[in-house]
């Protein structure tokens, strides 16, 4: 049987492939495609070892979901072979939607089109191919299956999902701060109300749990220089969309200029399955090979970003805990025009400014803990440490980045 098949994966070992429906959903094209996707974007600019892609995260997700849902089991709570098998597809397949370089497409190509709106699509446009097999894991997915714990484990600020990807991206970039004790917050969870829980004798491990993952934010996923490169790269995006959209010719793949032609809206996948398939074929590799042939380009935006990107010279990047002033983003703009010919409106992409914010625990989501008088109540409360509550705090920094050693031969 293929769902006797076992893959080797570097943070957990050996996982075995659960069922036959499961083994057909990795091998469709939807998913393959996720073997095209880095896990971190650009990130590996900075982290050279972070190479590792999606398809890595969903598989190690399904892993993690089987052994969360067998020790849920050991402790008594009834889940039907449909229940577990359709929560192994609904973690599998959340992040099926992302497009190339994850979310820096949802600012150009796709603006104001969640990745989360497209994994949902896909989900039924496989649903549709595979003759409904997929209901269960759809209504989980979507929050409308009545044993709500079921997608706490697959969407909530202790789901399966971030267990997974902070241990992976700590694992493949080095960062050890990131690390997390996994595995004894999935043996403490439990159910209590239809919730999920976790016993009392875990905080400590969720306390690190949510330390590491601001930690983790500050130092890989929002590290300045991969903001800056992100930036980068939604600019030559952007500026690629505008060249194709005003009549000049930019080279590319067949669904990469498609997406670039168009301002498409959710509505429009909604209603073309075609559309869907287009998006569906776009990986990293579309970007990159771009990137190669428009370096040669004659617009001067596109040549010069793809050339700095090829040879890794990044925008220089300032951050702030307060908006940066006009005067300052003035002064930027003049350092990078120094002796160019260049118009105000191709200065325009070498010269970015925003803000990035990090909350490592949303109050409004909270994580539960089993007391062990049987109460169920907050993290931030069971703590006795006020950090808990800190992190609940939006932090907001200030960014302005520019090229440097900007020439347009």
């Amino acid at each position: 049987m293929k769902s006797h098949k076992i893959l080797n994966d570097p943070v957990y070992g050996f996982i075995t492939i659960p069922s036959e429906l499961i083994f057909t959903i990795i091998d469709h094209p939807f998913f393959q495609r996720l073997r095209r996707i880095k896990q971190l974007g650009l990130t590996d600019l900075v982290y050279p070892g972070a190479l590792h892609t999606r398809f890595h995260h969903a598989i190690g997700a399904m892993h993690l979901m089987s052994i969360t849902l067998d020790n849920l089991r050991n402790k008594g709570h009834e889940i039907s072979d449909r229940e577990y098998e359709a929560s192994l597809i609904a973690i599998l397949l959340h992040d099926i939607g992302h497009g190339p370089f994850s979310h820096a497409l949802e600012y150009t190509l796709l603006k104001g089109i969640p990745h989360e709106s497209l994994s949902l699509l896909l989900m039924e446009s496989l649903n549709n191919q595979l003759n409904g097999q997929l209901d269960l894991a759809l209504r989980i997915f979507k929050n409308k299956y009545e044993r709500k714990f079921f997608y706490q484990l697959v969407s909530s600020q202790l789901d399966i999902d971030r267990l997974d990807y902070l241990q992976r991206d700590c694992f493949f970039t080095g960062v050890s701060e990131g690390t997390i004790g996994a595995d004894r917050i999935i043996k403490m969870m439990n159910i209590k109300d239809d919730q999920i829980v976790v016993e009392e004798k875990g905080l400590y491990s969720i306390e690190n749990f949510l330390s590491a993952r601001r930690l983790m934010y500050w130092q890989v996923y929002l590290h300045k220089t991969t903001v800056s490169a992100e930036k980068m790269l939604i600019n030559l995006i952007t500026r690629a969309k505008d060249l194709q959209q005003s009549g000049v010719n930019v080279e590319g793949s067949h669904a990469f200029r498609h997406l670039l032609q168009n301002n498409f809206t959710l509505r429009d996948f909604q209603q073309s399955s075609d559309l869907l398939e287009t998006f569906a074929d776009m990986d990293d590799f579309d970007i990159w090979g771009a990137i190669k042939y428009w370096k040669n380009h004659d617009d001067v935006v596109l040549r010069s970003i793809s050339k700095m990107f090829l040879t890794r010279n990044l925008f220089k990047i300032k951050l702030s805990n307060t908006p940066i002033e006009e005067k300052e983003l003035s002064l930027m703009k003049k350092e990078v025009a120094k002796g160019l010919k260049i118009s105000d409106e191709e200065l325009h992409y070498f010269v970015s400014s925003g803000f990035i914010s990090n909350n490592a625990y949303v109050a409004k989501e909270k994580v539960m803990i089993l007391t062990k008088k049987g109460e169920v109540i907050d993290v931030a409360q069971a703590a006795d440490l006020p950090n808990i509550k800190a992190m609940s705090k939006i932090v907001k920094k200030y960014y302005a980045c520019r090229a440097k050693n900007l020439t347009l031969r």
